[in-house]
């Protein structure tokens, strides 16, 4: 009878232990369940009943320095998209994308665990007409913004931005926080019963709209500089060409042209070297522009003065030993004539009393270093230091050889004529004004010098005369450079001039790259280009009143 007993009790305790075991169990899985994997479910239950959408809000609107002229703004788009596992005509819908959208297609079936897919995004009128042809209950509209430029005169100053809102090149990447707008978040939820989604359910929208930028830029000036550069380079049948205003007293950049040009509204661009702003991203050899600048060395240093005789010697010559050749046979002539008619002996002469000077003159003026404006993928350009000169090279380097500047160098660089001898920073944005002010300018030569050098260039300036206006500037005709030497029929043609009536003051650089046509000089390409927009920027001003009267 005690045996019976005693077996009773083991059992009983045998069963009270499965019950303590099974009920830890239980409270470690709740455990787990409820409180260490709490997050993990509650995620999985949300993917299970809703899709969250991140939407673009409206980038900031780019402005020309009127602020009424917009170069860069927005509309509202149609966007397509497809919930796979809400389709209610599977084949249709499959037969569609396959014959109009293969890519989506491909991913519908190699994704099928997926709830959203995107069929095209900031459709065209013609595309969401085509697809509402097909009568397709399955693909879903919706609106978001959509990126416009209304003029290509500006593509590759403004750049564009990409169908997701970011900015890829120009004033769009640079500015990219600033005008960039704060995404929206758009949650779709599904009813448990119907296993249908509803956007009306709960739309959560946190976002913000960009700020607005605006440029420097006359948006006026921007589109005549932009005709009368594409009919230069048409007529002369030209790689490219280029065409930049300034205000030389404050560093402002008025017109920043480049032809050939591209459609920044066109969606999926991927060759990003035709949107490249030649004006701050290449560099050249700019030729006998660059003559102007051994003159003001020659006068700061005073080794030489405007109206010193100098024998051209004819076509060709020796200096240090080193054939030097004029474009054509000159004779003797003040130094200021010399310039004036681009004499490559004199200036290979002069250089030789400069020496290394030479080079402390082309970089304080801002040759070789980048002039800090607000654009992407500025250079430096090059300026060959002493320490690397050959015999030739200050020779050289006096009628531009062995130097590459930007043409927006040369344009700052010119901008000291005019001013009063002040390095500018050259700036592309009106407001906001950097660190709540507009850039600073130093003065680098002595009024004297500038003086010496204004009438120097107002001899050349004479040749290209607009009625009422003061005209000073400079050609440049330059061989590309071809291997180890230079071509015999490529060449830069180039012209820096100064625009000047009362305190109504301009800096203008026209640039045509490589023409067809062969046996041509700077002042038959670039200078006629340098008239026309002169021109027409005179006409234009004076109807807006900006400081001039005709």
């Amino acid at each position: 009878m005690f045996k019976k007993f005693k077996d009773y009790q083991l059992r009983l305790a045998f069963v009270l232990c499965g019950f303590v075991l099974i009920y830890i169990v239980i409270v470690v899985r709740l455990f787990l369940l409820q409180i260490y994997q709490q997050n993990f479910f509650k995620e999985l239950a949300l993917n299970q009943y809703q899709i969250s959408m991140k939407i673009n809000m409206p980038r900031g609107v780019i402005y020309d320095r009127t602020g009424q002229c917009p170069l860069a703004f927005n509309c509202s788009a149609q966007s397509a998209f497809i919930l796979p596992h809400q389709f209610t005509e599977t084949k249709k819908i499959e037969h569609f994308l396959k014959h109009n959208y293969p890519a989506v297609y491909k991913k519908l079936k190699n994704h099928p665990e997926k709830y959203f897919f995107w069929v095209d995004r900031v459709l065209s009128d013609f595309q969401i007409k085509k697809i509402k042809s097909y009568n397709l209950k399955d693909i879903i509209f919706i609106d978001e913004p959509r990126r416009v430029y209304p003029s290509a005169a500006a593509a590759h100053l403004i750049g564009f931005s990409d169908i997701d809102g970011r900015g890829i090149s120009g004033i769009e990447i640079e500015f990219e926080q600033w005008l960039a707008g704060k995404q929206a978040h758009l949650t779709v939820q599904r009813d448990a019963r119907s296993n249908n989604f509803y956007f009306e359910k709960n739309i959560d929208k946190i976002g913000a709209k960009g700020n607005p930028l605006v440029l420097t830029i006359d948006g006026k000036l921007q589109t005549l500089a932009f005709e009368a550069l594409k009919d230069a380079v048409e007529h002369y049948q030209a790689i490219s060409g280029s065409v930049l205003v300034m205000d030389p007293e404050t560093g402002q950049v008025l017109t920043m042209a480049n032809y050939p040009t591209f459609n920044p509204n066109q969606k999926g661009i991927t060759d990003l070297s035709i949107t490249k702003n030649f004006i701050v991203t290449e560099c050249f050899e700019l030729g006998s522009v660059m003559k102007v600048f051994l003159a003001m060395s020659g006068f700061a240093e005073k080794v030489v003065t405007s109206d010193e005789i100098f024998d051209c010697e004819g076509k060709i010559a020796y200096v240090n030993g080193f054939k030097v050749e004029n474009w054509k046979s000159l004779g003797v002539m003040p130094f200021s004539d010399c310039i004036k008619f681009s004499s490559n002996v004199v200036c290979a002469k002069v250089s030789t009393r400069l020496g290394s000077k030479l080079y402390d003159h082309l970089t304080k003026i801002g040759f070789g270093v980048k002039t800090g404006i607000e654009l992407p993928g500025e250079r430096n350009g090059f300026v060959n230091p002493p320490s690397r000169w050959s015999r030739s090279s200050p020779l050289v380097m006096s009628f531009g050889y062995e130097i590459t500047a930007s043409l927006l160098q040369l344009g700052r660089a010119f901008c000291v004529f005019s001013n009063g001898g002040y390095l500018v920073q050259p700036t592309i944005v009106l407001e906001p004004k950097k660190n709540g002010q507009y850039p600073k300018k130093t003065k680098i030569y002595d009024d004297e010098i500038i003086q010496e050098m204004r009438s120097v260039l107002k001899g050349i300036g004479d040749l290209h005369h607009i009625k009422g206006c003061l005209i000073m500037g400079k050609t440049g005709t330059a061989r590309c450079a071809q291997g180890h030497g230079y071509s015999q029929s490529e060449h830069l043609y180039t012209f820096a001039g100064i625009v000047e009536k009362g305190d109504y003051k301009r800096v203008i650089v026209t640039f045509i790259n490589r023409p067809q046509k062969v046996h041509l000089w700077a002042s038959e390409v670039a200078a006629p280009l340098f008239q026309r927009v002169a021109e027409r920027m005179i006409l234009l001003d004076a109807q807006d009143k900006k400081q001039i009267m005709i």
